[in-house]
């Protein structure tokens, strides 16, 4: 039977896991994120009983701790596998994953009493996820870009768009044709541009090709 103390000091550690994943999962909530309040809370909770569970509940019997803390970052994978998503370039989630494999992290420390690695760590997940954003936008990003056009339905524009982009060296990785209206159809192109190229030239460029209405180009950046 486990003795009232020991009883107390395991509700602290799952507390601390509940409050800390909390404080992550409510910036993430406020992102909007799919990840987002109470997925980050049963993510701590859970890694911190599973913690638990493998310090106390088979202390002496030879069997080892540290396993458990493996498959926790393997099962977590999963989860954190379902927050992330293509859109043409655009990579979605990968922050909010990387955040549920911290915050499990944090879970784990917790349960085994180390509180100041997991006070401090969530200091610096919080810190990241909102200081480090200024700077993060800050960063110029070249090459890996999403073109999208809508231009006129018609035999041979294919060619020509392709014909403007092979003048600049264009490195095309994805090719995405769908129905726009009756007469137009868009194209969305996932692309590399080289180094000594502006996207700018080359919007101007496809804009000025026959058939074309609109061009834009979007950044090919993985959202937090």
């Amino acid at each position: 039977m486990n003795s009232w103390e020991q009883i107390g000091e395991s509700a602290v550690r799952l507390l601390l896991a509940m409050v800390l994943g909390g404080v992550i999962g409510w910036q993430r909530e406020s992102a909007e994120k799919p990840a987002g309040f109470r997925t980050h809370i049963l993510v701590s909770v859970g890694a911190a009983l599973f913690t638990l569970v493998s310090a106390v509940g088979f202390f002496g019997t030879g069997a080892d701790p540290a396993r458990v803390a493996s498959n926790i970052v393997v099962g977590i994978g999963f989860l954190g596998a379902g927050t992330i998503w293509r859109t043409g370039a655009s990579v979605q989630g990968l922050t909010t994953a990387a955040s549920l494999w911290t915050v499990a992290a944090i879970g784990t420390a917790a349960g085994i009493g180390f509180y100041a690695g997991a006070l401090f760590t969530t200091v610096i997940v919080v810190s990241v996820l909102t200081l480090f954003k200024v700077f993060e936008v800050r960063i110029p990003r070249r090459g890996l870009g999403h073109v999208v056009m809508v231009m006129a339905d018609r035999p041979g524009q294919l060619g020509k768009i392709g014909a403007a982009l092979g003048v600049f060296g264009v490195n095309i990785e994805q090719v995405e044709l769908s129905g726009h209206s009756d007469d137009r159809v868009m194209l969305e192109l996932a692309l590399r541009l080289p180094p000594r190229v502006s996207r700018d030239e080359l919007l101007v460029a496809l804009g000025e090709v026959e058939g074309v209405d609109e061009v834009r180009w979007e950044d090919a950046n993985a959202a937090a």
